[in-house]
């Protein structure tokens, strides 16, 4: 049976409106927890019923924010794990691998006791903080970080300041591809700067390099 005229056209629109809107929900409710969906169709370029031919309400976007949120954390949380690495490129790698879905970290903290409900939130987050409490607490036993906080509680603190860079940036303060984030991050557990700048360019590099696909054999 023949597939009707249009229907590939329209299935394609359909993915990349939902896309668009997800995208536009991420980026307005990190500024403005309370924004209507009549406002975000309207940022995304949608009419109101397109929005909620795709998200019958509140809830059900919220609900697809948080699902591509977490899928999207306990990748960059895969990334950025390297095993027996020293402590400080581990934290590094960690920093820069979480810089690219910071936006999708800030919005589920602004939506945390509003919207998803604390208790959704913090599972959500869970892999990230446990995964920073264990390069801390490496770091610690090794010398390389501070022992003056307990590793959770100075985890904590290192994830308060890479957000509140996070605003900076995104508020044009100043710029930022994730580096001076994690050298920031790095000096406040305890490294040395110069030692911190070195050991984030190299962990850079590295990312860098491994995400340039391979030439075929023969190219």
């Amino acid at each position: 049976m023949s597939q009707p005229v249009g229907r590939v056209p329209q299935r394609r629109n359909a993915r990349s409106n939902r896309a668009r809107i997800l995208a536009t929900a991420r980026q307005e409710l990190g500024r403005n927890p309370d924004i209507t969906l009549e406002e975000l169709a309207r940022a995304s370029g949608v009419v109101r019923r397109t929005l909620f031919g795709h998200f019958p309400g509140r809830a059900a976007l919220l609900e697809a924010l948080a699902e591509e949120a977490a899928e999207a954390l306990q990748a960059a949380v895969a990334r950025g794990a390297e095993p027996a690495e020293p402590a400080d490129r581990a934290l590094a790698r960690f920093s820069l691998s979480m810089w690219p879905v910071g936006d999708r970290y800030r919005m589920l903290l602004a939506l945390a006791h509003r919207d998803l409900g604390a208790d959704r939130v913090a599972g959500i987050l869970r892999p990230a903080r446990l995964r920073a409490t264990a390069v801390v607490e490496h770091g610690q036993r090794d010398g390389v970080f501070h022992p003056h906080l307990p590793p959770a509680v100075l985890a904590a603190a290192l994830e308060g300041m890479a957000i509140a860079l996070l605003e900076e940036v995104n508020g044009g303060a100043f710029e930022d591809d994730g580096a001076r984030t994690a050298v920031a991050t790095l000096i406040a557990a305890g490294v040395q700067e110069r030692q911190a700048r070195t050991v984030v360019a190299e962990v850079a590099a590295e990312i860098a390099a491994a995400a340039v696909p391979e030439e075929p054999a023969g190219a």
